[in-house]
């Protein structure tokens, strides 16, 4: 995750105090000696509300964020309008994208946004090529972070490509109703998360709607027979 200049309202102060915020992630808790001390010294903890564009298309990171706090939904949009979720990032995880984008001095191509209010660790650009460059504890956390992010958008691929989209949708409703009778959300947020054609998702809808599986209102999918729903979900192709 990275953060260009924080916007008016952000809170900057000094890292390391009162919160050791190195601790939180249990790839740098471990590091010792001068590597711990340039990371509390250089970095600075910020904040910014629900909403805000964290980076975006065409803008170059300049700092390394750790996420303490919130989520940030990472998303790309073509030239269409279309928009897909490539993935979150949520407290203790940082942004693959970001370090992709600092160790290949490129600019972003999709865009992150904060869904909550969000608290990040920055370290400066200049900060992260020395420590990626001189220390293998930092390295290996980098690397290990982004090997691991890579592979998971590897899962969502091959869904997108693979996997059915009723069963895809039904996996989306159960996981967002968390337990509940019902699910917060439009059909163009649905269609993001998915990667596909809001048409497209309409449809399926109003075909779980015809077999009495759910029932819809403005903004609002009640699960009516979410066991239906649950057991559609546990079909692979």
């Amino acid at each position: 995750m990275s953060n260009d200049t924080p916007r008016p309202g952000a809170a900057e102060h000094p890292a390391g105090a009162p919160e050791v915020w190195i601790d939180r992630f249990a790839g740098l808790s471990r590091l010792k000696g001068q590597v711990r001390q340039t990371l509390l010294a250089r970095s600075t903890i910020i904040a910014a509300p629900r909403g805000t564009v964290v980076f975006g298309p065409g803008k170059s990171p300049e700092n390394m964020l750790f996420l303490l706090d919130g989520s940030v939904r990472v998303q790309q949009t073509s030239e269409g309008g279309r928009e897909i979720v490539l993935y979150r990032i949520h407290a203790g995880e940082s942004c693959v994208l970001t370090t992709a984008c600092l160790l290949a001095y490129d600019d972003y191509a999709a865009e992150g946004i904060a869904e909550t209010d969000i608290r990040a660790a920055a370290l400066p650009r200049s900060v992260f090529d020395d420590l990626v460059a001189t220390s293998p504890e930092f390295r290996n956390f980098v690397f290990f972070a982004f090997s691991k992010r890579i592979t998971d958008l590897f899962l969502m691929i091959d869904e997108v490509a693979f996997q059915r989209i009723d069963v895809r949708l039904a996996q989306k409703l159960h996981e967002l109703a968390q337990g509940g009778p019902e699910v917060q959300t439009t059909h163009q947020q649905l269609a993001a998360e998915l990667g596909s054609a809001r048409e497209v998702i309409s449809r399926q809808l109003q075909e779980f709607q015809r077999r009495g599986w759910i029932a819809q209102t403005r903004g609002t999918i009640a699960l009516t027979d979410a066991g239906a729903l649950a057991e559609l979900a546990q079909h692979r192709s």
